[in-house]
């Protein structure tokens, strides 16, 4: 028995929780330290980086579920980990401006932990995902779940930054625990029961895990995508620590105000690969190439926007993000579409070592991308005044996108994928 469409629904709210937890991280924690504590950026980029850092262990967490099973064990391990960090990154934050040292030991530890359990969790739902869900709803199966988790993140970010205002440290603390809590509750409800109920094929345990890996390493295809989620990754992530800051720096938007931004951008994310999906779907326009491409230049193009509107002093801030959400959207939808019909290629059973190594590839360009925008915003404030600084930043990324959208034309193979998957990555439930 494969899982149906509700089964995957409640994966998916899983998924949305682990988005709900994450933006507390890196949107609301990162802005408090860099806005209100007046701490160069480069510090919530470090930490950010440390958690994206660790999460090069999910090839193991991937190969572990392959091998061992015992998913939902370390789909809600992961995600406690993950909450009881946030609450503790949220306690470093509140720490910090009398005890700066012990408030960056917290921090240190909270976002290791976040690493691990972003890591366990994550990669373990998406092995169950790609090992139970049928090969022709894979693709569908990840961008429900991929839409649920942008969904919680924008969700998420439009309650806290209304309820965060006007900011006082415990207030902070009551927000994350009472979303850490109810994340991790509505966790276990999700996924209880889910797994026993499923066939979802697993290898035994006679390959250690190097030879496992070595596998997937020497399939051409399975590096080739490695290397497009390395680079595109990179452009994607690299305003995600200095956009909340731009807009309090630049445009004076309060923490309440640049918290809505962040959820204001991932509605248009989530707007974006809807979109996508229900016109490559009900359409048929365009194909994963196509949409990639697009959304890579759409990027490139929103970037310039937002710098461009620091320097006028034009508030208009607010739509170019959105802009900038909906484009990343498209080209999320289509890279997830790519990654979940191409998990089942080469070597049998080897989905969970597949996603596992992709999805460390993706951690590796999140926390190199943020560290690089948030370090090269410091450097240029030297020199250049604040709006000045960001947008040159933003056109660096624009830069990366653009080369990405060359590197996806060569890369993605849309007529092989087609073939295994469908149209598309989004299909209606109980076709």
């Amino acid at each position: 028995m494969k899982l149906n469409w509700v089964q995957i629904f409640r994966l998916g709210l899983v998924q949305m929780c682990l988005g709900a937890i994450v933006v507390l991280t890196t949107s609301t924690l990162n802005r408090l330290m860099v806005v209100e504590l007046a701490m160069p950026a480069v510090l919530p980029g470090a930490l950010v980086a440390l958690h994206y850092g660790i999460q090069i262990t999910r090839p193991n967490w991937g190969f572990r579920s392959d091998t061992k099973g015992n998913r939902t064990f370390f789909i809600i391990a992961g995600m406690g980990a993950l909450g009881l960090g946030a609450l503790l990154a949220a306690f470093g934050v509140v720490v910090m401006p009398d005890q700066t040292m012990l408030g960056l030991t917290i921090s240190i530890v909270a976002y290791a932990m976040i690493g691990v359990g972003v890591g366990a969790s994550g990669t373990s739902l998406l092995a169950l995902l790609a090992t139970a869900t049928e090969p022709r709803r894979r693709a569908a199966a990840a961008t429900i779940t991929w839409l649920m988790m942008i969904f919680g993140i924008a969700v998420t970010a439009g309650t806290v930054g209304a309820y965060l205002d006007p900011y006082t440290p415990a207030l902070l603390m009551r927000v994350v625990a009472v979303v850490t809590a109810g994340t991790f509750v509505l966790t276990i409800l999700s996924v209880w029961g889910v797994e026993r109920r499923v066939i979802a094929e697993r290898e035994s345990e006679a390959a250690p895990f190097r030879q496992g890996l070595a596998e997937v390493w020497a399939e051409p295809r399975a590096r080739a995508f490695t290397l497009f989620i390395f680079l595109s990754m990179t452009a994607y992530f690299m305003q995600e620590l200095i956009l909340e800051p731009y807009a309090g720096l630049v445009f004076a938007f309060s923490p309440g105000e640049s918290t809505q931004l962040s959820g204001a951008q991932n509605g248009g994310v989530f707007v974006g690969m809807l979109a996508v999906g229900l016109l490559a779907t009900g359409l048929r326009l365009g194909s994963l190439r196509t949409w990639v491409i697009a959304g890579c230049i759409g990027s490139a193009a929103s970037l310039i926007a937002i710098a461009i509107l620091g320097e006028v002093q034009i508030g208009l801030l607010t739509p170019a993000v959105v802009a900038l959400g909906i484009f990343n959207g498209m080209f999320a939808v289509a890279a997830i579409g790519s990654m979940m019909a191409l998990a089942g290629e080469g070597r049998g059973k080897r989905e969970g070592t597949r996603m596992g190594l992709w999805g460390a590839a993706q951690a590796v360009a999140a926390g190199l991308g943020g560290l690089l925008g948030a370090a090269a915003a410091d450097v240029l404030r030297i020199w250049f005044e604040v709006a000045s600084a960001f947008g040159l930043v933003f056109f660096a990324e624009a830069g990366l996108f653009v080369v990405a959208a060359l590197i996806a034309a060569r890369v993605i193979d849309h007529n092989k994928v087609r073939s295994q998957d469908g149209p598309m990555p989004i299909a209606v439930p109980g076709e």
